[in-house]
């Protein structure tokens, strides 16, 4: 179980996501920015302390965020609101029922049809009865903002950007995007975990940015809040990645051993079976998951870090309505109801949920 809460606060810029090369034709702005940064980033921080092989029963959960004071004091943090959650003006209105005879969503009997707002968090402590959300981009005082930094390619002679052949195609694009990403200095990323994290100063992430890390023992309140038993109705508030190592479903399914031919056919959902009976769920576009295996000292001497497999996940704030109740919590869930590419999904707090 988590028995941890760990604070992190940059000491200056962090990088959520690199966007893509920059060319006439393909001027993409913010393109792939991605923050605040993975629970798959954040166990980087595990493995350089303490080595891989001593975290194999590691188990993280996150992004969250939170203010820091709050954080550090009330360990009051702020998780995804669900979708079925109507939000206006920071005020939650009426919520989203399924209407099985319908079959659709509903609030007063009616579909929505107004704008909403999207993106909100609601603090963890609140999660039994929420009214109010923070936007950590529209409100007066950002969570936190991007300030992207270009990065020119020089020709050799000249002050211009290079510039492109049409002959060499092979040449990389003379104009790249960075997206930095500045917090707020009252506000910090906060994570969970199952075993402690020493205090200190570390770097984080793929560009070795510093941070401050401080840990704390999670508290009692927080603890039950995850120890609910998930019956039919719940909201997941970390991304979800079900399905196989290659392909990516929105709810988890049983492979079936044996027959690996089957895995070859042209219609993969002959050879699954999906574990829940889901009577449905409301959710957004999927968000790109990937992360990377391995340390710097160990790619000087084999080549290229391990990049996983590109995958898509369910977004954060999804909400699945089941048939028949689980009647387990989170922790309880089979581990292989998640994907494995090197270490289990579940290691990262894939799709951790909450019931609603």
């Amino acid at each position: 179980m988590f028995s941890y809460l760990i604070m992190i606060e940059p000491l200056g810029f962090l990088y959520g996501s690199s966007g893509r090369f920059l060319s006439p034709e393909n001027l993409v702005g913010r393109s792939g920015t991605n923050f605040p940064p993975s629970a798959a980033t954040f166990s980087g921080l595990f493995a350089a302390e303490y080595g891989n092989d001593a975290i194999q029963n590691l188990l993280v959960a996150g992004p969250f965020w939170g203010n820091t004071e709050k954080v550090g004091s009330e360990q009051n943090f702020y998780v995804p609101t669900p979708l079925t959650y109507l939000v206006s003006d920071g005020k939650i209105g009426p919520k989203l029922t399924w209407d099985s005879k319908k079959e659709g969503w509903f609030y007063d009997g009616k579909a929505p049809n107004d704008k909403f707002d999207q993106g909100t968090w609601i603090a963890i402590t609140d999660w039994q009865n929420p009214t109010n959300v923070i936007n950590p981009y529209n409100d007066n005082k950002k969570a936190w903002k991007f300030c992207p930094h270009l990065h020119p390619k020089l020709e050799k002679d000249q002050r211009i950007v290079i510039q492109q052949s049409d002959e060499d195609e092979q040449r990389e694009g003379s104009l790249f995007l960075e997206n930095a990403v500045q917090l707020n200095p009252d506000n910090c990323l906060v994570y969970l975990a199952n075993r402690e994290l020493e205090s200190g100063w570390y770097r984080f992430g793929g560009e070795g940015h510093i941070v401050e890390v401080k840990c704390f023992e999670l508290n009692e309140k927080i603890k039950e809040l995850f120890q609910q038993k998930i019956e039919t109705k719940f909201a997941i508030i970390t991304p979800a990645v079900w399905g196989s190592n290659r392909l990516s479903y929105r709810e988890p399914i049983y492979l079936q051993k044996g027959d690996k031919e089957k895995y070859k056919k042209s219609d993969p959902d002959s050879a699954n079976q999906t574990v829940w009976e889901l009577e449905t769920l409301y959710t957004s576009r999927p968000i790109p998951f990937r992360y990377r295996l391995g340390d710097h000292e160990h790619q000087q001497k084999d080549g290229p870090k391990c990049l996983s497999r590109g995958r898509y996940a369910v977004p954060a704030g999804t909400v699945y309505v089941l048939k028949k109740a689980l009647n387990k919590t989170w922790y309880e869930w089979d581990e292989e109801w998640f994907p494995k590419e090197g270490p289990s999904f579940k290691r990262w707090g894939c799709g951790l949920a909450l019931p609603i």
